[in-house]
């Protein structure tokens, strides 16, 4: 199998097929495609909540007597 890789926009749960890559694309009818589909989440809410409940246990491990380390 041969890759080809670009970036498109979900639009009515259509993936839209660049028109450079669509005459490429048209020779190939009836053949097995494999699509696997990439999506961004670099700040999902998900992260935040985990990122959020890491800091609060980290800081409830501190004590007043750790302050000496500070300085």
């Amino acid at each position: 199998m041969r890759a080809i890789e670009f970036k498109s926009k979900i639009r009515n749960n259509q993936i839209s097929i660049p028109l450079k890559l669509q005459s490429e694309l048209k020779s190939k009818q009836d053949k097995d495609v494999r699509v696997i589909v990439l999506i961004d989440d670099s700040e999902t809410a998900d992260d935040l909540i985990f990122q959020r409940a890491t800091q609060s246990q980290f800081l409830t491990g501190y004590a007043d007597s750790d302050s000496i380390y500070d300085n």
